[in-house]
């Protein structure tokens, strides 16, 4: 996949250029898996493989597989009597020895040549996009509830474009080299940071997680990945495809944790270096605190990427097209149950608008199907991660029931008899600044506020100024110049801002994903600019003929 390296040198000055050509990579295909098809015959296999199943998880550390007497288990979100995984918390000392591990591996590491590490994550891609491909949609669908399409986008799609497009990016990073003037050559050397990162990953895309460990691995780094309790499954899954396709053992150490413990442990470290995260704003404060105040203890100022979630809204103005705003909404709101960072969960819509929309809400709320993914692939969307989710979506549900601003125009029903059930929420609210439009649930509940026609501009600076998130946000309107003035005012609201289209659904290399206030540190997983957040650059100056005398001509 990678091209041959052409060299040349001009005579007489020893200057020496390297040419390549730019890495060819596509996004991954999308399957269908219509009925018949090979790739949901192979799914269907690969689930029957999982059904009853308890898989045993090892920590991973120094290459070897551990176990320590804190053991754990991940369920099943939508049957949550199976077990679906076995493993345990790694402890102080564990994580202390893995960090050990690491560092003993950092240097040669580092040393490799970018290409032969590019093709690592290449080969990576390949064994999760054919053999492994169904067994790691298997594994989500299973651990982390998520219908057949919402897997394949993201455990196949996203995750074999991370693995390729930030492999063609590290290699044609080398090409991007400073002027030389002879009779100086001048060079960058990309190298990895001086220490060890860490990776803390989420549930809610299994790709994120081989993306927060991989990423930094790819640019000569070394990792301690802690993934979620509830996504252990895949993500061990997504490990053992870095280690088959060539990543050395003690590059990423695979250690489940605690969260807390984990973050004492590698922040107290001397050679902590790094942190790629995604998760809550409260767990990314803890954790930049802690860093902020053992800094005088490290031996380089460690990089903080972290992306945490979002209040995403999509706008609608008089002039946009109603099927559009509808389809859009019902599937940002609610495919995946809420549970995406990107996931719209206000809505502002025209009084002149509402009853249409409305109507149409309504109607098609009632054909959305939620269940058991896995029996039945006619699921809209299964159900939450786990009791705790449940248990916060259940009080916001609540609170509208009680809250005389709020009325429950459908569904909210929730039972966890079974699994962690709860059906797609559309709420109406009189107050705009009512807290369900500006804390985050990350639950399948939307809330609607409508607002006079003529206002809109007024709705836009309330949009900008409601929540303290930044992440995504959508405007409905055909009319051009009403779009140009809400790419205007709502230049900061959102990281990743759609016009006529929803909120979710962001394309490695396509829309880079990221945003900023309290959503994170905008980092653009998915760019160019994202892998630059992993190395520590070198510049270096050759010069090819005697210096001469120390004296400047101005001296004479």
């Amino acid at each position: 996949m990678l091209l041959p390296l052409l060299r040349r040198t001009l005579p007489g000055v020893g200057l020496r250029w390297q040419h390549r050509a730019a890495v060819e990579v596509t996004n991954e295909p999308v399957l269908e898996f219509k009925p018949g098809s090979p790739e949901r015959q192979a799914l269907q296999k690969a689930l029957n493989d999982l059904k009853d199943k308890t898989e045993e998880i090892p920590c991973v550390v120094g290459g070897e597989e551990v176990w320590t007497a804190d053991v754990r288990y991940q369920v099943s979100p939508f049957k949550h009597s199976h077990k679906v995984a076995k493993y345990c918390y790694a402890d102080k000392d564990l994580l202390n020895k893995a960090i050990n591990a690491a560092l003993a591996a950092r240097k040669e590491w580092d040393l490799r040549p970018v290409q032969d590490r590019a093709q690592i994550f290449f080969k990576a891609a390949d064994i999760l996009s054919g053999p492994r491909r169904a067994e790691v949609l298997a594994k989500t669908m299973v651990g982390q509830a998520k219908t057949v399409i919402q897997a394949e986008i993201d455990a196949a799609a996203e995750l074999i474009d991370f693995f390729r497009f930030n492999a063609k990016y590290a290699v044609e990073l080398e090409q991007e080299q400073p002027l030389s003037v002879p009779p100086s050559t001048n060079s960058v050397v990309y190298r990895g940071l001086e220490g060890f990162v860490a990776a803390v990953s989420p549930f809610n895309f299994t790709a994120i997680g081989g993306n927060l460990a991989g990423a930094p691995a790819l640019m000569g780094n070394v990792v301690l990945w802690k993934p979620s309790d509830t996504a252990i499954l895949s993500s061990y899954t997504v490990y053992k495809s870095l280690l088959e396709a060539g990543l050395p053992p003690n590059v990423i150490q695979f250690v489940p944790a605690d969260g807390p413990v984990f973050g004492d442990a590698v922040t107290a470290s001397e050679h902590f270096c790094g942190l790629n995260f995604t998760g809550s704003v409260p767990t990314f404060r803890r954790l930049w605190k802690q860093v902020s105040e053992n800094l005088e203890r490290y031996r380089t100022f460690p990089r903080l990427a972290g992306e945490c979630g979002g209040k995403n809204f999509h706008f609608v103005h008089a002039s946009a097209d109603v099927p559009s705003v509808v389809s859009g909404t019902l599937r940002s709101a609610f495919e995946y149950g809420g549970q995406k960072c990107s996931a719209c969960s206000r809505l502002y819509a025209p009084d002149s608008l509402w009853p249409r929309i409305k109507g149409r809400l309504l109607e098609e709320h009632q054909k959305i199907k939620v269940g058991d993914p896995v029996e039945d692939f006619q699921m809209f969307f299964s159900a939450v991660i786990d009791q705790k989710s449940f248990g916060r979506i259940q009080k916001w549900i609540k609170h509208a029931e009680t809250s005389p601003n709020l009325s429950i125009l459908a569904g909210g029903r929730c039972d966890d008899t079974v699994g962690y059930f709860v059906q797609p929420c559309i709420i109406e609210t009189q107050d705009p600044k009512d807290p369900i439009m500006q804390e985050e649930i990350f639950g399948p509940v939307l809330t609607v506020y409508v607002y006079p026609e003529k206002q809109y501009q007024d709705v836009l600076r309330l949009i900008d100024s409601t929540s303290p998130y930044s992440l995504t946000g959508a405007v409905f309107a055909q009319d051009k110049a009403v779009v140009a003035e809400a790419r205007k005012l709502l230049r900061n609201a959102a990281g990743n801002f759609y016009i006529n289209d929803k909120s979710t659904g962001s394309v490695v290399a396509q829309q880079p994903f990221g945003g900023s206030r309290a959503s994170g540190t905008n980092d653009k997983p998915g760019s160019r600019q994202y892998i630059l957040r992993w190395t520590s650059p070198l510049a270096i100056k050759e010069t090819h003929k005697p210096l001469g005398d120390w004296k400047y001509p101005y001296m004479q």
